[in-house]
């Protein structure tokens, strides 16, 4: 009897795993599918795709011509007859007006600059102001380590015509580098509250003892911080490094305020948005678009797994 029950309770807990993967992992399996398919199959029943292509892939990546289809304008024409006339109009002239090229590698690429340098300076800078949250002692520390978090009381919402405005009376909305800088100094105010707060915990729990020990044979703090605490810090690092780059990569409403009418330096959420209403809204172009927008995250994971699933510390010291 008991072991009836346990093999019920295995079975059921595989059964409950399998059927949560698959519910995660089917509106994944369908977008490749729906990716590798041509326009006129797009709405085969199949999950398997009738005549697999790689056709909107070469294109997304540059590794063959645009191809357009002839009777798109006049198919947009006629889903847009019960739409009022001047909302119409004006998808129409969006979609006239879209690149004859769909730029997802220059979004890509502008994507990849924001979101990299944003979070490799709020890791530096998160690294040197945790280490005097975590190890030194002056009067308002505490309060200071408490309210970092603060930001995130305010939602991006509220924040955004604020910061605008300061923006603007700073003169960088003039031109694209200076749009450019403004998102990049959001996106690095969006990341440092919370990389302080996870690196700060992290420091705590490396044994001072270290520390103590390269500060009696002379070292100093900033070699204290570059010797001893970022090699034992590893994991977190790239953990935290990791996080403020998705949090970069996949932001949409501050690029869509302070990059409008700047084509050439969309990113990609910002981009794909755009280009949804354009003669480059195929399903097959969209969905091959968002599967490659995952993948400078998820080679992240892959190239950094075995720092996020090892502690360096251990064994650094005997107590």
């Amino acid at each position: 009897m008991v072991r009836r029950r346990r093999i019920l309770k295995i079975f059921g807990f595989w059964s409950a795993i399998v059927i949560l993967v698959f519910l995660v992992l089917y509106p994944f399996i369908w977008m490749i599918s729906l990716s590798l398919r041509y326009e006129i199959d797009i709405f085969a029943p199949s999950i398997i795709p009738p005549k697999p292509t790689f056709s909107e892939y070469s294109q997304l990546l540059g590794w063959s011509k645009e191809i357009g289809t002839e009777n798109s304008l006049k198919e947009l024409k006629s889903l847009l007859k019960d739409l009022p006339k001047e909302k119409a109009e004006a998808i129409l002239k969006r979609y006239k007006g879209a690149p004859k090229v769909f730029p997802f590698l220059r979004y890509f690429r502008n994507s990849l600059i924001l979101a990299g340098v944003s979070a490799l300076i709020s890791l530096l800078t998160a690294i040197f102001g945790a280490y005097s949250f975590s190890r030194l002692r002056y009067p308002g520390r505490g309060a200071i380590r408490k309210s970092i978090l603060i930001v995130y009381l305010f939602g991006g919402i509220i924040l955004a015509v604020p910061l605008y405005q300061m923006v603007a009376s700073m003169e960088l909305l003039s031109n694209g580098i200076g749009c450019m800088i403004s998102l990049l100094l959001i996106y690095v105010m969006q990341t440092l509250p919370v990389s302080l707060y996870m690196l700060g915990n992290y420091f705590r729990t490396i044994p001072y003892s270290i520390e103590e020990a390269a500060i009696v044979d002379g070292a100093t703090r900033f070699e204290v911080i570059t010797k001893i605490i970022i090699p034992l810090s590893l994991p977190v690092l790239v953990t935290v490094y990791i996080y403020a780059f998705m949090i970069g990569w996949n932001e949409y409403m501050f690029a869509s305020i302070f990059l409008r009418g700047l084509p050439k330096l969309y990113t990609l959420p910002f981009g794909l948005n755009e280009l949804f209403y354009t003669e480059h809204s195929v399903w097959g172009r969209m969905m091959a678009a968002s599967l490659l927008t995952a993948v400078p995250v998820i080679a992240m994971f892959m190239a950094f797994e075995r720092y996020l699933t090892s502690g360096l510390t251990v064994g650094g010291v005997k107590e």
